[in-house]
C-alpha cells in the first residue's frame, strides 16, 4: 500500500513538471526557458526537477516528441485506409484535427515555434515520409487532380485547420470574437473546410 502511494506521488510530480514545462516552453521558447522557471511553475525545487529529467534538453525532447506525435496522430489512421473515399477522408481529417485542437489549443504554437530551429529532428519525429509518401490519400489526390502537386492540398487543408487556432488570440484581442463564438466558429469550420477543399479538387 505504501509503495502504491509513493508511486502515485511520483507520477503526480512528474506530470506537474511536464505540464509546467509545456506552459513555459510555449510562452518563452526553448532557448529562453530556464529549468528554474519550470521548477517554480511546478511548485518544486530545482533538485527534484533534475532528479526526474536531468536536463532541460531531455525534458524538452520528451515533451516535443509527444506533442508532435499528438499533432499528427489524427492523420495516420485515415490516410492509408483504402475503404474511405477522398471526400470523406478530408472531412475526417478536418473534424478530428479541430476536435483535437479544441482540447489542446496551445499545441500548434508549441510545435511550430520550435520546428524551424530543428527541421530535421521534427521531420524524423513527425514521420513525414510515412505521412506524405505512398499513402492512399496521396494516391487519391493524384488521381483526382494529376495536374496539381498533392502537397498543395495538404498545405491548404492543414493551413485552414491549424491557422484557425493560431489566429484565435488575434481576433479575440481585437474584440471580434468571444470564447463561445470561437467554439461555434470552429464547429462551423468542420463543415466549411471540407467544402472549400473539395471545391479546389473539382476546379480546373
Amino acid at each position: 500500500m505504501a509503495k502504491s502511494i509513493i508511486k502515485e506521488k511520483d507520477i503526480s510530480t512528474e506530470e506537474k513538471i511536464r505540464e509546467a514545462a509545456q506552459k513555459i516552453f510555449t510562452q518563452k521558447g526553448f532557448a529562453a526557458t530556464r529549468t528554474r522557471d519550470i521548477a517554480e511553475e511546478a511548485g518544486i525545487n530545482l533538485a527534484l526537477l533534475n532528479y526526474y529529467f536531468r536536463s532541460k534538453e531531455k525534458l524538452f525532447e520528451q515533451i516535443m516528441t509527444e506533442k508532435v506525435q499528438q499533432l499528427f496522430s489524427v492523420l495516420y489512421p485515415i490516410v492509408n485506409d483504402t475503404s474511405i473515399k477522398l471526400e470523406k477522408k478530408i472531412e475526417l481529417i478536418v473534424t478530428n484535427y479541430i476536435d483535437m485542437l479544441m482540447a489542446n489549443p496551445d499545441l500548434p504554437l508549441f510545435v511550430l515555434s520550435e520546428v524551424r530551429n530543428n527541421p530535421d529532428h521534427f521531420r524524423e519525429k513527425m514521420g513525414v515520409e510515412k505521412l506524405m509518401k505512398n499513402t492512399d490519400l496521396i494516391k487519391q489526390l493524384k488521381e483526382k487532380r494529376p495536374d496539381i502537386h498533392p502537397v498543395h492540398f495538404m498545405i491548404s487543408i492543414l493551413g485552414m485547420t491549424v491557422f484557425t487556432f493560431l489566429s484565435k488570440p488575434i481576433f479575440q484581442s481585437a474584440g471580434l470574437i468571444t470564447e463561445q463564438e470561437f467554439k461555434k466558429l470552429a464547429e462551423e469550420r468542420k463543415i466549411l473546410i471540407p467544402k472549400w477543399a473539395n471545391a479546389m479538387l473539382k476546379t480546373k
